[in-house]
């Protein structure tokens, strides 16, 4: 079991901490909590929001220094690395029963390993929480 934290974070939560036009009172609520402990996300997370810089880099709406800042800014946050002990096979059935991506089921998963609500705005993902009794945080 994972070290124990507040929520689990996925990437469309942890997007709004770092762009202020993805941003809502649900993502600035979340990193406020965050000052009091700290969140887990699977090793996932980066990957995504690094596909969403390098995206937003070749329309040229973000500039390669920026982007690092960015990355700089998202290591720095309070949020713990969760690595998953399940199988791929798992992973699947998961995300079969849930209709889930591949790496959306990675941040349910995680909410199920450690037993702490998700933090999400992804409506599918919400939904899968609450069918697994994780809960969603702040709901």
């Amino acid at each position: 079991m994972a070290a124990a934290g507040l929520f689990v974070v996925d990437s469309s939560v942890a997007i709004g901490w770092l762009f202020d036009e993805q941003s809502d009172e649900y993502t600035e609520a979340s990193l406020d909590a965050l000052a009091g402990g700290h969140g887990l996300a699977p090793r996932w997370l980066g990957v995504e929001i690094l596909n969403v810089l390098l995206s937003l880099e070749r329309r040229k709406r973000l500039s390669a220094g920026q982007a690092v800042d960015l990355l700089r800014h998202l290591q720095r946050l309070p949020v713990r690395v969760h690595d998953s002990a399940a199988s791929l096979f798992e992973l699947h059935a998961l995300a079969a029963r849930h209709r889930l991506t591949s790496y959306d089921v990675l941040y349910l998963e995680a909410a199920l390993a450690t037993g702490l609500p998700l933090a999400t705005r992804d409506r599918a993902l919400r939904q899968a929480a609450d069918e697994c009794g994780v809960g969603v945080w702040g709901a």
